[in-house]
């Protein structure tokens, strides 16, 4: 069996209407995404504290399905009446074949090496290396997997400064692998914050399927301080949240700032500048991650 999808290029004025009519017009299930993903012009919306959220992206990709006898041309047309577009948006049509979904999805994630004693290994896969610290993490709603190069870069700094004992703060913890990995590096307590309920139960989760005891919990008040603080977030709630991080870090402590494109870099490292004597900045990837000790 096979399907037909149908992905077009629509602005936030009529994205979500243009959604509804494919709906109604037969589409099996409608999705919206960033069409600038990936590029210098992602628009993030997930609701960080103290930024203004918008309901869609400026830019979004609408992508129906169908089934394969489905006139998705004259369903398009219709669509496009129905919302007062004068003519066809861009758009593409392809046909998807029938597959094991799951299995594919899978195969598309493989155990990742982030130093020669740390992997993130999605539960399928049997570990590379038995004697290593393997995290086990399944790809899901909340951000951090391991594969994107900010996790990576936080995931290195924890590897060759964590010395044992340590508390560590992991704002905006996401399926909280940051501070799994801090504690399977020997850190003594971690704690991860995050403003969305969704990623404070997948890192409850996630923690309790690497055997670490680990807190997490929704943004309440003002951390306690931490040997070392990490945020692997986006740049302007790095900037908006500066002084909370430089409270919720000891005198003497450390900090660890990722989520950062290249050219930002700058100007997060003129903010954290007066509480943090900073190192060289790390990139990977067109990504940034600084790194600090409190003054």
């Amino acid at each position: 069996m096979s399907w037909l999808s149908l992905t077009v290029n629509a602005d936030a004025a009529y994205a979500e209407s243009l959604s509804e009519a494919l709906l109604e017009l037969g589409a099996l299930s409608v999705d919206m995404h960033d069409a600038d993903a990936d590029t210098p012009q992602e628009n993030a919306i997930f609701g960080e504290p103290g930024e203004p959220t918008s309901s869609l992206w400026s830019h979004n990709a609408v992508t129906a399905l169908f089934s394969a006898d489905a006139n998705v041309a004259a369903i398009l047309q219709q669509a496009s009446t129905v919302v007062g577009l004068k003519q066809l948006p861009t758009h593409q049509i392809t046909t998807l074949q029938d597959n094991d979904w799951v299995r594919l999805t899978q195969s598309q994630f493989d155990p990742i090496r982030i130093s020669p004693r740390l992997w993130i290994v999605p539960t399928w896969h049997t570990p590379v290396d038995a004697d290593a610290i393997n995290i086990v993490l399944d790809p899901g709603l909340a951000f951090g997997t391991g594969s994107h190069p900010t996790t990576r870069l936080c995931l290195r700094w924890l590897d060759e400064n964590i010395h044992g004992g340590e508390r560590v703060l992991d704002y905006g913890c996401g399926s909280g692998i940051l501070a799994i990995a801090a504690m399977r590096l020997g850190a003594g307590h971690a704690y991860g914050i995050d403003v969305d309920a969704q990623a404070v139960q997948s890192s409850r989760d996630n923690a309790l399927a690497n055997q670490v005891v680990a807190t997490f919990a929704l943004p309440e008040g003002t951390p306690q301080p931490a040997d070392i603080v990490v945020a692997n977030i986006l740049t302007n709630p790095l900037k908006m949240l500066a002084p909370l991080l430089a409270g919720a870090t000891r005198q003497g402590g450390r900090i660890v700032l990722s989520g950062v494109l290249s050219e930002q870099a700058a100007d997060v490292e003129q903010i954290y500048a007066q509480w943090f004597q900073l190192n060289t900045t790390v990139m990977e990837d067109g990504w940034a991650c600084l790194s600090g000790m409190k003054k």
